[in-house]
């Protein structure tokens, strides 16, 4: 399975604050612990559906990562930021830690 980002998606992680890197989203999914979660909001409802996790990367920075998984495996990214508070309660209550 391939982490897939496009180029307006790769542009827009460059320009975040600290920026967020390739690497580093690959990180997350390899140092994940728990499962991922869908994004059941009516606007974010998307087939397949937008799945979500908060991960760690090698040097501990948490991000929260949003993905589709193709039908192929290939796993999609939408965007990956450093979570607030209240995404880090909700992941932390749908995801059972």
């Amino acid at each position: 399975m391939a982490v897939v980002i496009g180029l307006g998606v790769r542009q827009k992680l460059a320009f975040k604050i600290p920026p967020v890197s390739e690497s580093e989203i690959r990180e997350c999914f390899e140092n994940l612990l728990y499962d991922p979660i869908e994004d059941a909001r009516e606007e974010h409802r998307t087939r397949p559906p937008t799945m979500w996790f908060i991960g760690e990367t090698n040097q501990f920075r948490r991000l929260k990562v949003v993905y589709i998984q193709t039908r192929a495996g290939d796993l999609l990214i939408k965007t990956a930021y450093e979570p607030d508070d209240i995404e880090e309660w909700i992941y932390e209550q749908e995801a059972g830690t």
